[in-house]
C-alpha cells in the first residue's frame, strides 16, 4: 500500500496502538502528525518514525479533555494547501467499573474524550478531505459495541454513541471520498489491557497470570493482539484499496466476540 503525499493526523499516538498505527502508515510513506498530552513520548517518537519516502513528521502536544483547544492547535499546525487525508480518531479507554459505581462526572468526561474530541477533530480536517476528493477517518473503539463486556459500564456506553456517531457520519460524507469505519480491538497488549488484567484478577482474587490464562482461554486464537496488528488493519481501511469500505466495525480480536 502506497502513502506516498498522504497526510495523516493520530490521535493518542504517544503508546499502545496508536503508536503502532503512527509506525504503520510512516512506513507506507505517510507524512503524520502525532497528537497525545506526553510531549517528550511525542518527540522521541517523531524521531524514530520511518521517513524513507522524503516526507517530514511532527507532532502537537494536546489534552483531549478539551477538544475545542485541541482543534485550534491542530488547525493552527495545519497548511491550508497541504489537507489531511487521514483521521485516526484514538483514545485510552475510561477506567472499568459497572453503571451503578459510575457517577455523572465518568459519562460527562468520557463523553468529552471520545466524542466530542472525535467530532471537533472531524470538523477542523473535513473540509481538506473534500477538496482533496480522498478522506479517511478511522475510529478506535470496542469490541463493546457488538457485545457489552462486563465491569465497563461507562466505555460500553460512550463507544456505542460513537459507532453511531461514526456511521451517521459515513452516510453523511459518503458523497465526497470520505469514508468512516470503526477498528474494535480485541484483548491487545498494551497498558489498558494490563489494567483490565489487574482489576480482573483482583476481583476474582487470584494471581494476575492465572487471570491470563482465563482470558486467553476466551479466544479461539489463544493469545493477545499485538498493536501491530491492529494497526494493520487500520492501514487497510486508511488505504486507496479500501475505498469501498465504508460504515462498518470491524473486529480484530481473534474471534472472541461471539455475534456477527
Amino acid at each position: 500500500m502506497d502513502f506516498k503525499n498522504k497526510r495523516a493526523v493520530v490521535c493518542g499516538a504517544s503508546q499502545g496502538i496508536g503508536r503502532a498505527t503512527a509506525f504503520a502508515l510512516a512506513e507506507a510513506g505517510a507524512e503524520v502528525i502525532l497528537l497525545s498530552r506526553n510531549e517528550d513520548s511525542l518527540k522521541t517518537l517523531c524521531d524514530q518514525l520511518p521517513a524513507d519516502h522524503g516526507q517530514t513528521h511532527s507532532y502537537i502536544s494536546v489534552d483531549f479533555t478539551h477538544p475545542d483547544r485541541a482543534a485550534t492547535k491542530l488547525k493552527e499546525k495545519l497548511n491550508p494547501s497541504q489537507p489531511i487525508h487521514i483521521l485516526i480518531n484514538n483514545a485510552g479507554g475510561p477506567p472499568s467499573g459497572t453503571i451503578m459505581d459510575s457517577n455523572l462526572g465518568d459519562f460527562a468526561d468520557a463523553f468529552t474524550v471520545h466524542l466530542l474530541t472525535n467530532q471537533a477533530m472531524v470538523k477542523t480536517l473535513v473540509p481538506g478531505m473534500k477538496e482533496a476528493r480522498y478522506g479517511r477517518i478511522i475510529n478506535v473503539i470496542s469490541t463493546s459495541v457488538k457485545q457489552p463486556i462486563p465491569n465497563l459500564g461507562v466505555s460500553n456506553t460512550i463507544r456505542g454513541a460513537v459507532a453511531n456517531w461514526s456511521k451517521t457520519l459515513a452516510g453523511e460524507l459518503g458523497p465526497y471520498g470520505i469514508t468512516v469505519n470503526n477498528v474494535l480491538p480485541g484483548f491487545t497488549k498494551t497498558g489498558r489491557l494490563e489494567e483490565i488484567i489487574d482489576n480482573k484478577s483482583t476481583a476474582a482474587g487470584v494471581p494476575p497470570d492465572q487471570m491470563m490464562e482465563r482470558m486467553y482461554a476466551e479466544v479461539p486464537a489463544k493469545r493477545f493482539a499485538d498493536p501491530s496488528e491492529i494497526a494493520a488493519c487500520i492501514r487497510f481501511l486508511a488505504s486507496d484499496e479500501a475505498g469501498y469500505v465504508n460504515g462498518v466495525n470491524l473486529p480484530v480480536d481473534g474471534g472472541r466476540t461471539s455475534c456477527l
